[in-house]
């Protein structure tokens, strides 16, 4: 995980409905955080992507690792990355980070699948977004795997 290059970063507020009973960001919340990146990450690199709002990307699976909790008034952020561009899916991964100490508080691998909004299917995912992708990440994922 050291060795994986994360170039967006998304600040994230902490809401009093974060924090469970004992003080400490409920582990739910913390996919929350994670999709809060996604967006953000495929707005900034995709931004035609949501133009048009007729294809995009869905969810397949999530993998969560929890590492350190998250405390009130502590200053956390999402930092996101794309590892594989397959057919139809992305795989991207996510880490939750303490941004005054650098700790990294959770790490979170997650697949999308392209998605036709029109046909409600599964799509393949585009030479643009391909490009786009390596271009912001600067890492070739034109070639399909």
């Amino acid at each position: 995980m050291e060795d994986i290059k994360f170039k967006h970063l998304v600040p994230i507020q902490l809401r009093f409905s974060d924090f469970d009973s004992m003080g400490l960001v409920y582990n739910g919340v913390y996919l929350s955080f994670f999709d809060l990146g996604k967006s953000y990450y495929f707005n900034d690199v995709l931004p035609d992507m949501n133009a048009h709002k007729d294809m995009g990307v869905v969810v397949a699976k999530n993998y969560v690792n929890y590492f350190l909790p998250v405390y009130p008034n502590e200053k956390v952020a999402v930092e996101t990355t794309v590892m594989e561009i397959g057919h139809k899916s992305i795989k991207l991964n996510q880490r939750l980070i303490d941004l005054d100490t650098k700790e990294i508080k959770s790490f979170c691998e997650t697949v999308v699948v392209g998605f036709d909004v029109k046909t409600r299917t599964s799509t393949v995912i585009s030479d643009a977004w391909r490009k786009a992708i390596s271009a912001f990440e600067g890492r070739d994922f034109t070639k399909v795997e």
